[in-house]
Parts: C-alpha cells; structure tokens; sequence
C-alpha cells in the first residue's frame, strides 16, 4: 500500500483512447459523473468509502520512465504522446459526496471536471476504489444494524480476494460500523483498533484444554477471551473456561474483560446454555462472543431466538460482501465545456446523454450537483435532489418533489418544514487538494451520525423504503429535451 504509484491502474482503453484525442486535438474540459443504479443487497441506502485512496491515487498520478518505457513496448503509441505522458500531472477539479456519507442510486458520488484526457485516464482506479469500499461499508453497516449495538468486529482477511482486499475492505468495514479488525497492517496504517483471541490450534497445542486455557489467561489477563468449542462445547469448553476464571477470582485477577467465543455449532442455542452455566457460576459480567459465517440474516435470526451475544466476529460474507459481490459504479460523461466554464456553473456546458432502452441506464445530463432535503422537525432525510451547478433553493418557499421516471408521483413539502444542504463538495481544485481526510475512527462516528438520520423503514434489511432521488425543474427539462431530441434520430 505505501509509495505505490497506480497510474497504469487503468483498463488499456483509457490510453488508447488518450492518445485518440491527443492526436484529434481533442481537450475541451468535460464532466464526468461516477454513480450507481442499485443499492447493494436489495437494501435501501449505501455507504460512500474510499475518498482518501482516490485521493492519495491523484496526489500521486505521474508515469514513470518504466512505464513510458513498456506503453512504448506495446508498439500501440507514438513518440509524441508518449512524450506528453511523461509530463502529465492532474490539472482539474474533483467533487465528491464525503466518506460515511449515506448515498442513493442516481446521483453523483465522484464528479471529475478536467480537460478530457485527465478524465479519462482516472476513470478505472476511482471506479475500483470507489466501487470496493463502498460494497463493504454499506456490508458493514446492515451487519452492525442486525447486531443491535453489539460490538462487531471484522475478522474477514484470510478469506478476502488479496491483500489490497482484505485491507482496504477492514478499513471500510470499521467506516460502517465495525469496532476493530483482525488485520494488524491495516489496524497500524488507518489507526484502528486491532483485536482478536485465539484459534483452535491453540488449545490443541497442549496437552488438554484446561491448560491451554489457563496458560492464555496467564499471558493476556487484562483480556482474557477462550474459545470454547474444540472438543464439546457444554461438557469441556464452558466448563473448563468457567475453572480458569474460577481460579481468577480465588486470586482477585478476574480480568476487566473476559469471557467465551463460540465459532461452531446452534449458536443460539449454546450461546444460551452457556449464558445459564457463566450466570450460575456467578460470572454474570462475562461476556459471549459468537463467529462461523455470520451475515446480518444470520444474526438477526439468532437475536430473534433469543440468542445471548455481547460481540461479534464476521469474516467471510462480510470482507467479501458474499450476497452482492460488486457495487456496479459507473463513471459517465454528462457535460463538454462550449467557452469559458466553471465546475460550479452550468453556463457554456454542452449537456451529453446516454441513451438505453433499459430505464435506469439512461443518464442525467448536465454540470451537476447534489443536495439533500431533511425534515426539519425530525432530522430525517426526505429526499435527495440533483440539480445543475449554480442553482440555489429558498427553504422557506414551497417545493414539490417528484420522481423523475414516474412523475406523477408527487411529494410536497410546506416551506419552513425543510432544510437542504449540498452534499456534493470540493475535493481538489486546479489538481491541488483541499480537502483533508478525517481519520477512520472520526469517518466511523460520522457515518453513524448519517446513519441516523434514515428513517427507520428505510434501515430494514428486507423490503426497505427508497429513499427518493428526484431531478430539479431545469434538470428535468434539460434532460427531457435532449431525450426527444435524440429520439427523433
């Protein structure tokens, strides 16, 4: 992860297509959106990650003489653009919806405003940084919803695909609500607690399970977690366990923290059988720890039974998001500058559409941006609205919200009852960065807060509420006339 330069982390058409308008002396500026068209999980909201890597890839976007010398090898490119790459830098401006954030389909998470080589070279890399920690967040955040405030910690690494997966995927994973990870490189890069107990092998190493047992506690008393299923979870582990902290409390050491781990077998009904035997040896304050594949059904189901959980450990179907394995991010073309322009205007922008017969691909057109609509008595999100860059909105006027592909779907909000905030904010302006990324405890605790303010149909994990994503008037008529004007053809 450290000092890698990711400039050739680009599909081959994007350089290709590089050196076709630098040979058209194509290089007006354009706009590029990045979006989404469906939220993962058939859930009803997204969490936006990966802002910093994306920064950290712009930052460092340069070729190097190596990789001048194998696109030269490739025998696809001339001298001359290839001269033009060994000098090229990032010139333009970038938008982007912040870490945490709660996203929808439709709208703009990353908006890239540069002349359109720029843009097109940095379409890949912010499609594969944006797409991954997205999908994993947005895991992580059902995950710790089904947990009920119980802590959950990522244990997913070893089943991840690749090391940049199962790191950049924990980092996610603790933005959407995880306590701490397994991964000791990423809980040292990005300042995350790493946490853990032990494996199987541990108490097979000894001779029995009871001294395996007594000889962790000797090593971790301040936290001491034994992991109770390696022979008979009810006959040995909870029992043996229950000797070791016995014999802690003879001695006055009984850990601040301590308890069990359970990873095999009906966990909701060992989990309660061995909350029955901890309670009746009178260690009412030790805690239960459960893994083996959890997912949020998995746990809501066990909370439904009435399964007794303090903690968490999810690995597999979170680190690899195992339901919906790909966050399906798309990066558009929506505007090409006729004059002088500005990212924060609409003026002498030259909107583009793409055009489907499948509905949702059709694009919004347009230098947009994006404001989110809160009731004001509750705080809670009413609606996000895409507007074009520049236009502006009186709170204490009426507004009529409806949904752009079913429009006679119509919601009206009194004004004074409401208030908006742009959501889509500068990132870098002119290739410079201004914006600082928080740490990954701090983006944890906004995404909380953003958390909090869905309304609590729209958190279900089945048959969510949308949260609706509607078009401003001058957008939708913008959008309506390029549509009948390419309809015609």
């Amino acid at each position: 992860m450290d000092n890698r330069n990711f400039t050739l982390l680009t599909d081959y058409y994007e350089i290709t297509m590089m050196q076709g308008y630098y040979k058209n002396h194509v290089d007006q500026k354009v706009v590029f959106d990045v979006f989404f068209r469906e939220n993962p999980d058939d859930g009803g909201f997204a969490i936006c990650a990966g802002l910093q890597q994306v920064i950290d890839y712009i930052k460092g976007l340069h070729f190097r003489y190596e990789d001048i010398d194998y696109l030269r090898s490739l025998g696809d490119f001339d001298d001359d653009f290839l001269s033009y790459l060994a000098s090229f830098h990032f010139t333009g401006d970038i938008y982007a919806i912040l870490e945490g954030s709660v996203i929808f389909p439709g709208e703009p998470l990353v908006k890239v405003v540069a002349p359109i080589m720029e843009a097109q070279l940095v379409e890949t890399a912010i499609l594969n940084m944006i797409n991954h920690q997205s999908l994993i967040a947005t895991k992580a955040a059902r995950v710790c919803y089904a947990a009920k405030g119980r802590a959950v910690m990522e244990f997913g690494l070893r089943r991840a695909q690749g090391p940049d997966a199962g790191t950049f995927g924990a980092r996610a994973a603790v933005i959407g609500g995880c306590v701490g990870t397994s991964n000791v490189i990423c809980a040292k890069e990005f300042g995350i607690p790493a946490l853990g107990t032990h494996a199987h092998s541990w108490i097979m190493a000894f001779p029995d399970e009871l001294t395996a047992f007594r000889k962790y506690a000797e090593l971790y008393p301040a936290n001491t977690t034994l992991l109770v299923d390696t022979y008979d979870t009810l006959r040995s582990g909870v029992p043996n366990a229950i000797k070791v902290f016995e014999e802690l409390r003879e001695k006055g050491q009984i850990p601040l923290t301590y308890g069990i781990r359970l990873d095999s077998g009906d966990l909701a009904y060992l989990s309660k059988k061995a909350r029955a035997m901890l309670d009746g040896a009178g260690f009412t304050d030790a805690k239960i720890c459960i893994s083996s594949d959890l997912d949020e059904y998995l746990i809501d189901s066990l909370l439904a039974q009435g399964a007794q959980i303090d903690s968490l450990g999810v690995g597999t179907r979170l680190i690899t998001s195992m339901d919906t394995p790909a966050f399906g991010g798309v990066y558009k073309l929506s505007a090409i500058a006729n004059g002088e322009v500005s990212s924060e205007s609409s003026e002498n922008w030259e909107p583009r559409i793409k055009l489907s017969e499948n509905t949702v691909k059709v694009t919004n057109p347009g230098n947009k941006t994006v404001f989110r609509i809160y009731d004001k008595k509750t705080g809670k999100i009413r609606a996000d609205l895409i507007a074009l860059a520049g236009e502006t909105f009186d709170v204490e006027e009426n507004m009529l919200l409806f949904e752009p592909e079913a429009s006679w779907k119509k919601t009206r909000l009194e004004g004074g009852t409401y208030e908006m905030r742009e959501i889509l904010v500068p990132i870098f302006k002119n290739g410079q960065c201004i914006y600082e990324s928080p740490s990954v405890m701090d983006l944890q605790a906004i995404c909380q807060q953003e958390l909090e303010s869905l309304w609590d149909e729209t958190r279900r994990l089945v048959n969510p509420q949308s949260v609706y994503v509607d078009l401003s008037d001058k957008l939708y008529d913008m959008k309506k006339e390029l549509l009948e004007k390419y309809s015609q053809h």
